[in-house]
């Protein structure tokens, strides 16, 4: 079962994204443009393609289509690994290009291969890092390890084999 939680830290894991509160409704934002909000309900609302909303409708049988191209669901029928793929998807649908390119490209980055990161990171780690335009050591020393971790797939393991790495 997803919480509102796991919904705010995969949101907010995306660069330029802000958070509201409008009448009770979480709304995220990217450039003054909503991709995801959570009601009052425990409703999640996301902001998508029209092909991604298709897609998501058809894999999961509780998804509605809204207006202004996006689909409406219970925040517990989707797991955790489900959700983080459709917040991604509707924040790549509405952040502008110069933001997307480079978390788009994130979403193949392999261990190992970004920049000079450590590969013991694993790819979940490299993947987040790299969204976030750190693709090397000297750019990770330059984040606390909060802010690290606050990077969807980012654990304490990853951030100490960073630190260990930057010696």
């Amino acid at each position: 079962m997803t919480t509102p939680a796991q919904l705010r830290r995969t949101a907010l894991s995306y660069p330029e994204t802000a958070e509201l509160a409008v009448d009770g409704t979480v709304v995220f934002t990217v450039q003054g443009k909503e991709f995801a909000a959570l009601r009052p309900d425990r409703q999640v609302v996301l902001r998508m393609t029209a092909s991604d909303v298709d897609e998501m409708r058809a894999e999961h049988p509780t998804v509605r289509r809204v207006a202004r191209a996006g689909v409406r669901f219970p925040i517990e029928d989707l797991n955790g690994q489900q959700l983080n793929h459709w917040v991604r998807r509707a924040w790549l649908a509405r952040a502008p290009k110069r933001l997307a390119a480079p978390v788009a490209a994130a979403g193949t980055a392999v261990a190992g291969e970004v920049g000079d990161l450590p590969k013991a990171i694993g790819s979940p780690a490299t993947r987040a890092l790299h969204g976030a335009g750190i693709t090397n050591l000297a750019q990770a020393a330059d984040h606390t390890d909060a802010e690290l971790l606050a990077l969807h797939g980012v654990g304490p393991k990853a951030v100490r084999l960073l630190r260990e790495a930057q010696k």
